[in-house]
C-alpha cells in the first residue's frame, strides 16, 4: 500500500511504534492527513475550495506534540520544517521574517526531491564512477592524441588503444582483456583500499559572508549562489582511495544526470500539496491580556503569519510557492496564555484543538521500553559496543519511571525528556568505566537506581542543578 493511501487507523498504528499515548492528538493528525488523500480524488473545482484543517496542539514541554507531527511527515515521505515561533519579527525590524518559512520548507523539498531523483539514476552514476576511475589506472588514448597521420586511423589495432601501466614484460593475454579484468575488479571493490591521484573541484569560498543578518538571509544566500555560478571552479590534484575517489566521481555524475529544472517543479508541487509547518512556541507570540499594547514580537507576527496560514504566494528562489494547501500545526504549553489570546482571525485559521496529557508512571514506564528504538534499548546497544551486557529488570524500570515523575512534579515539567536526564545519571559511572571494568553483566535493578538517584532526588535544591 502506497504511504499516503494509509487509513486513519493504519497511520495512529505507525505512530504508536514510536510515541507513547497522547490518542486524541495522533486521531485529529491522522484525519488530517487523510483528508488530503480524499482532497485529491476530487474535481478540480472542489479540490480548489477545500483547506486543510489546521491544528494547535497544546501541552507541556516533552509529552510529545512535535514528535508526532515529525514521524507523520517522515510517514508520508512529506516535505516537513520544525520552526520556533520566536525566532520571527514583524516584517520591518531586524529578524527573521515568516516568509522564511516556506522558503526554508521549499528547499527541504528540493533535497528530498534530489535524494528520490538520484536513486533513479544511482546505478549509472556507479558505473560511470568506475570508468573514471579505470581512466585514472589505465588511460585510453583520444584519437585525436594517437593519430598524427589521418590515415593511421584506418590501420591502428586494438592493442594500440591503451597505454598500459608499466608492467613486467610477459607472455599474457590481450591488454583489452586485462583491462576489462581491472574494471571488474572496480566495480567489485577490490581495489577500495588502493591510493590513486585525481582531480577535484575547488569550492569558491572567497566571497561567503560579503552579506549578514538575518533579515537580508534570501537575499544573502542568492548573491552567494549567484558568484559561485560566475565564477569558474578551479580544480587541483589530490591523492586518495579509490573508495573517496569513487563518492566524488558518483556525485558529479548524478549532477549531470539529474535535471534541476524537473526537480524543482517537483518540489515545488510536492510543498504546495503535502508540506507540513510545525510552529513551536506559539503561546509565546500570544499577547496576555494585551494590556501593553501591540508587541513586535507578538501581535505583529501573527499578522503576518495570518495570510500564510490562509493562503498566499511566497516568492522563493526557486519561483513563487502557493501556501492554501499547506498543512500548518502549531503547538505551545499555554501555562501563562490562552488560545484565546491569539489575535480572532488566527484563532479561525486553527480550527482543531488538542490538548495533550502530562505524562504518568504508567506512560514513562512505557517509553522507557515500547517504542521502536526506545532509550532502554539505545542504552543497551551503546554499551554492548564495550563488551558490557545491560539487563534492565521490571522494578529498575518500575523505579526510573517513578524517580522521573517524582522529579517532574518537584522541579520544571519537562516530559520524557526527563528520562534522558535520569538515565545519563544513573549510567554514568558504567558508561565511563565500560571499556575497562572486569565484570561485563551489569543488573540495573530498584536498589541499583536507587543507589545513584537516591541523594540526589531527596536535597531538592540539587536535583534542580543535577537532573
Amino acid at each position: 500500500m502506497e504511504k499516503t493511501e494509509l487509513t486513519p487507523k493504519q497511520i495512529v498504528a505507525e505512530l504508536n511504534k514510536y510515541i507513547v499515548g497522547q490518542g486524541e492528538a495522533k486521531k485529529s493528525v491522522s484525519i488530517a492527513l487523510r483528508n488530503r488523500w480524499r482532497r485529491k480524488r476530487l474535481s478540480e473545482d472542489m479540490q480548489d475550495e477545500i483547506i486543510p484543517k489546521n491544528i494547535l496542539l497544546i501541552g507541556p514541554t516533552g509529552v510529545g506534540k512535535t514528535e508526532i507531527a515529525r514521524r507523520l511527515a517522515k510517514l508520508v515521505g512529506a516535505p516537513f520544517i520544525k520552526v520556533e515561533a520566536t525566532k520571527y519579527t514583524e516584517v520591518g525590524y531586524v529578524g527573521r521574517d515568516v516568509e522564511q518559512m516556506i522558503r526554508d520548507l521549499v528547499a527541504n523539498a528540493i533535497r528530498m526531491v534530489q535524494e528520490q531523483e538520484s536513486q533513479r539514476y544511482e546505478e549509472k552514476a556507479e558505473e560511470e564512477a568506475n570508468k573514471r576511475i579505470l581512466q585514472v589506472f589505465w588511460p585510453k588514448k583520444s584519437i585525436k592524441e594517437k593519430v598524427k597521420n589521418p590515415m593511421d586511423v584506418f590501420f591502428s589495432s586494438d592493442d594500440d588503444d591503451d597505454e598500459m601501466p608499466e608492467e613486467p614484460k610477459q607472455l599474457e593475454e590481450p591488454k583489452s582483456d586485462r583491462r576489462q579484468k581491472m574494471f571488474e575488479d572496480i566495480c567489485a571493490h577490490k581495489m577500495d583500499d588502493r591510493e590513486i591521484e585525481v582531480e577535484v573541484a575547488e569550492q569558491n569560498q572567497g566571497f561567503q559572508g560579503i552579506l549578514t543578518g538575518n533579515s537580508t538571509e534570501e537575499l544573502t544566500n542568492n548573491f552567494q549562489e549567484m558568484l559561485g555560478s560566475i565564477m569558474p571552479k578551479k580544480k587541483k590534484k589530490k591523492k586518495m582511495t579509490v573508495a573517496k575517489a569513487r563518492e566524488i566521481f558518483k556525485e558529479e555524475e548524478l549532477e549531470k544526470c539529474l535535471d534541476m529544472d524537473i526537480i524543482v517543479d517537483k518540489a515545488i508541487e510536492a510543498t504546495e500539496e503535502s508540506g507540513i509547518v510545525f510552529i513551536d512556541e506559539f503561546d509565546k507570540i500570544a499577547e496576555k491580556g494585551r494590556s501593553n499594547g501591540p508587541d513586535v514580537s507578538r501581535e505583529g507576527v501573527q499578522r503576518d503569519i495570518l495570510p500564510i496560514v490562509e493562503g498566499a504566494t511566497v516568492n522563493t528562489k526557486y519561483g513563487p510557492v502557493k501556501t492554501d494547501h499547506i498543512l500548518f500545526i502549531a503547538a505551545g504549553a499555554f501555562h501563562v496564555s490562552k488560545p484565546s489570546d491569539l489575535i480572532p482571525e488566527l484563532q479561525g485559521r486553527f480550527p482543531i484543538r488538542v490538548e495533550l496529557q502530562s505524562l504518568t508512571v504508567d506512560d514513562f514506564r512505557r517509553i522507557l521500553t515500547e517504542p521502536n528504538q526506545s532509550l532502554v534499548k539505545q542504552y543497551k546497544a551503546l554499551l554492548e559496543t564495550d563488551g558490557v551486557t545491560l539487563e534492565f529488570t521490571d522494578d529498575g524500570i518500575d523505579a526510573i519511571a517513578e524517580y522521573a515523575y517524582r522529579v517532574n512534579l518537584e522541579t520544571e515539567n519537562i516530559g520524557a525528556r526527563r528520562l534522558h536526564t535520569i538515565l545519563e545519571k544513573i549510567l554514568e559511572d558504567v558508561a565511563y568505566e565500560a571499556p575497562d571494568i572486569d565484570e561485563k553483566h551489569i543488573v540495573v535493578n530498584k536498589e541499583f537506581v536507587s543507589g545513584k538517584l537516591n541523594d540526589v532526588v531527596q536535597n531538592v535544591d540539587l536535583s534542580h542543578y543535577i537532573l
